[in-house]
């Protein structure tokens, strides 16, 4: 039996959202046209809203003026979900996968990024749940207490290949989420791995999202069972137990 064929993984560091955007949309017409592999895409963002095909802008609840004072731009973009909040200290992963080639359907492969999701937040010492009906990554308040949102959920298939992704919030600025409804959901309390820990940093710490983007690359590739091809430069943290 054939093995399954390797993941490329790219640590892309902090970059503007319409570079990555770009870049994907080169990767996807790359994939489905067949010259290049399977890659996943490992980043930060600078500070940017997003709303998805659908998305409800009076979820917005910035003035342009403060976005502007800020210097937050707002994108729509061709993912599925509502709007969603991108900035440092935050894991962006974006797969781009030829899902034929895999077997893979979308609904498989949304259970693996959250299963992912899950297993970098476990591994780094926070428990996170799926919650029913709710894309992403949630942390039970417990006891009739609200869930709260750690992790972000958005793809778009394009000619049989998958991108966009998840946000998974590490140790991402939570005020900047006032500006939003996240997701769509006025009062939806977001948090962080390091805020469920106690531990935020000032400014964001990058280094622990590379610590969780390695963490993460490791459960997504167990969860869809493929092997994952790490780059040679030592750009990404490839000892998660350190």
């Amino acid at each position: 039996m054939r093995e399954p064929a390797s993941i490329a993984v790219q640590w892309l560091g902090r970059i503007a959202y319409r570079d990555a955007w770009q870049l994907q949309r080169e990767l996807v017409a790359q994939r489905a046209d067949g010259p290049i592999g399977d890659r996943l895409l490992l980043l930060e963002h600078d500070p940017v809203l997003t709303l998805g095909r659908q998305a409800d802008e009076r979820h917005v609840l910035a003035s342009p003026r403060e976005l502007r004072r800020r210097d937050v731009e707002v994108l729509r973009v061709e993912r599925g979900g509502e709007v969603t909040y991108h900035g440092p200290g935050q894991l962006v992963a974006y797969p781009i996968l030829r899902l034929g080639d895999r077997g893979l359907l979308v609904r498989p492969l949304v259970g693996a990024l959250e299963a992912a999701m899950i297993e970098t937040c476990a591994r780094l010492g926070v428990e996170a749940v799926r919650r029913d009906g709710h894309p992403g990554c949630w942390i039970d308040g417990g006891l009739g207490r609200p869930f709260r949102k750690i992790g972000a959920l958005g793809l778009r298939i394009e000619r049989g290949v998958s991108y966009h992704g998840i946000a998974l919030n590490v140790d991402v600025d939570l005020r900047d989420f006032d500006l939003i409804d996240p997701c769509g959901e006025p009062g939806l309390i977001s948090t962080s791995i390091a805020e469920e820990l106690g531990r935020t940093a000032e400014p964001p710490s990058t280094a622990a999202v590379e610590r969780a983007a390695s963490i993460f690359a490791e459960s997504f590739a167990s969860a869809i069972g493929a092997p994952l091809d790490w780059p040679p430069a030592p750009t990404l943290a490839l000892a998660v137990g350190a």
